[in-house]
């Protein structure tokens, strides 16, 4: 069941839930885990506020005419995410192994570094990698990892001999077993954030002093960009598990967000905002938080990667084993999601744009919660166009 919201002031379609459907979703397992593990109780449970929206037909099913993604590399080990670099070829982190693989559009590995420092357990290692806008002076990338005391935040120069001149940028980020977020990312301003989980503690989610289950934005020293609305790190809060960050054309930012029992959710991320984690869990309508753009029962997404491409964010769903194209129009309104692939892939984790207006989709099947197939990990080559509804 998929539900359309507003985020802040934007009115958005709601659609009306059956109450046995509700009582099925808060049955469902934990999606903030990574689609698997229960975490701690919600402190309330989200109101529908179906009385100020409009319906609207369901989610549209896989379009009877489809392309099949292309399988770009295989034998991966979790891949966790995805960054390009000016040239056209990627870089790629595997959460438990720690290596950084630069692959090119062939397939081909042309290098492979391991990042030292790297402590792998349950849901950390080494998550996120973005590459400086200004790579091309700078040679700056960065990379997300669970360290033996922290998530932290770690800058190097990248050369044709590899890794060089590590610094730790941002440091003291909470770890845990679960919700330790890890996306990386540059805006359209120039900035880094970073996004991280409340590593199953609650409490983090509204504690504006705490870098837990917040979107950071940072300077590529580490520090508060100019214009964070608290004076520190913190670019917004109240988030429980935040995997996907991806800005639309007009330089709108979007997250995707683990829920918990119920509904996992897309955001419009807006400076300063709260958004409602552990007092709401999708739709909410209360004073103070903004509610979710869209949400989903926890079984059809787990939602991690998150892109933008030809009009429609991109959504890659670990428990729900599919990949979510929602499109939206130039106001930022979501349409109709439609889901494709349904099961063909089985976990879906990191999703981005190439350089060519391609998707490239990595499967998390390795992760201890899918079912592997001959050749797992892969990454995945998707065509948007052809995918349209």
């Amino acid at each position: 069941m998929i539900t359309a919201g507003r985020a802040g002031t934007r009115p958005l379609a709601v659609l009306a839930m059956a109450a046995v459907n509700v009582l099925v979703a808060a049955t469902a397992a934990c999606s903030g885990a990574d689609g698997g593990t229960s975490g701690p109780a919600a402190t309330a449970a989200p109101s529908r506020a179906e009385s100020e929206a409009a319906t609207r037909p369901p989610a549209q099913s896989e379009p009877a005419a489809v392309d099949r993604p292309r399988t770009l590399i295989s034998g991966l080990s979790v891949p966790w995410a995805i960054a390009f670099l000016p040239g056209g070829n990627a870089l790629v982190t595997e959460r438990g192994s720690g290596r950084l693989l630069q692959v090119t559009p062939q397939g081909r590995t042309l290098q492979t570094d391991v990042i030292e420092g790297v402590s792998p357990s349950g849901e950390g290692g080494l998550l996120g990698v973005a590459v400086s806008p200004d790579f091309a002076t700078d040679r700056y990338i960065f990379v997300y990892f669970t360290a033996d005391d922290d998530n932290r935040v770690v800058r190097y120069r990248y050369g044709d001999r590899g890794l060089s001149d590590p610094v730790a940028i941002v440091t003291g980020i909470p770890k845990g077993d679960i919700h330790n977020g890890g996306r990386l990312a540059f805006g359209p301003d120039g900035y880094l954030y970073a996004s991280t989980g409340e590593i199953g503690d609650v409490g983090h989610a509204q504690d504006r002093d705490s870098l837990a289950g917040k979107i950071l934005r940072m300077t590529v020293d580490g520090r508060p960009a100019p214009g964070n609305p608290f004076g520190n790190l913190v670019w917004t809060y109240g988030h429980r598990n935040v995997q996907g960050l991806a800005w639309d054309r007009h330089g709108r930012m979007y997250a995707t967000e683990f829920g918990q029992y119920t509904y996992d959710e897309i955001n419009l991320i807006e400076k300063g905002r709260n958004y409602g984690w552990p007092q709401a869990e999708g739709m909410g309508g209360k004073p103070g938080f903004t509610d979710p753009l869209l949400t989903w029962t926890t079984d059809e997404a787990s939602p991690s990667g998150l892109a933008y491409a030809d009009g429609a964010l991109w959504a890659a769903a670990l428990r729900g084993r599919r990949l979510w194209r929602v499109p939206l129009d130039d106001s930022g309104r979501t349409g109709r999601p439609v889901a494709l692939y349904t099961g063909d892939y089985g976990r879906l984790r990191a999703v981005v744009t190439a350089p060519d207006g391609m998707l490239w989709v990595s499967t998390s099947n390795w992760d201890g919660r899918g079912d592997p197939r001959d050749g797992d990990d892969r990454i995945l080559v998707v065509p948007p166009a052809t995918s349209a509804d």
